[in-house]
């Protein structure tokens, strides 16, 4: 009997660490933002730049991040798609701290989430590339610049695929128009370039579709006017 109770005592000890492991229930947040003043907001700072990276596709689902920029400096990351795991959910926030830390993309892989990891990593350094050509393209910004914002309209599910539109406003005026989502149909990347022209000439979502990708345009034009009525 008196050689029972350190064996307890000892099973209860090594039940802790897998205990401490597990992640707590709030570990699903997927976006996180440093702790300094400085605002994340495309539209409340005059230098902060909003850069969303391409879908990457992986085994366990797929993966894209949008990056907010103050100059060179990254001040908030946001997963808008990752896969539907608990590894995952796990391991983006811990992504996300490293990312804000390191200021790159030059970060550790997550145990466990491996492939979640590297396309994280593969899309956060699109975004910086991407970040650092439009600095400097453009090293200072005027006063129309400083006043525009960049709005994702609403993804929506069509019978062809995924759409999903990103507006980028200069006060109210449209400026550009990204796809984050689209089609893989040939009719749909011939599509888009008359989509986007028709959308920047009308400066609405009042155009036409275009002959041959009538869902797709239906589904733009609906994924556009979300992006308008966003704006505000």
């Amino acid at each position: 009997m008196k050689r029972a109770i350190p064996v307890v005592v000892l099973s209860i000890a090594g039940l802790v660490p897998v205990w401490l492991y597990q992640p707590s229930a709030g570990s699903s947040t997927v976006q996180a933002t440093t702790p300094a003043p400085s605002s994340t907001s495309s539209s409340g700072s005059s230098g902060s730049n909003v850069v969303t990276s391409s879908t990457i596709n992986t085994e366990k689902g797929p993966v894209q991040l949008q990056v907010t920029f103050d100059g060179t400096k990254i001040t908030a990351v946001k997963m808008l798609q990752q896969p539907d795991h608990p590894q995952t959910t796990a391991a983006v926030p811990k992504l996300v701290a490293e990312t804000l830390q390191a200021q790159s993309a030059d970060i550790d892989t997550v145990s466990g989430a491996t492939i979640t990891s590297e396309a994280y990593k593969k899309s956060l350094q699109a975004t910086i590339d991407d970040n650092a050509k439009t600095a400097s393209a453009a090293p200072s910004a005027s006063a129309s610049e400083a006043s525009s914002r960049t709005v994702d309209g609403s993804a929506l599910s069509t019978e062809k695929g995924p759409v999903q539109v990103q507006v980028t406003f200069s006060g109210t005026k449209i400026t550009a128009v990204k796809m984050l989502q689209q089609p893989d149909h040939p009719q749909t990347r011939a599509a888009v370039p008359v989509l986007v022209a028709e959308t920047l000439k009308a400066q609405s979502a009042d155009i036409d579709t275009v002959s041959g990708a009538t869902i797709t345009s239906e589904a733009y034009k609906e994924s556009l006017q979300a992006a308008i009525d966003a704006r505000g």
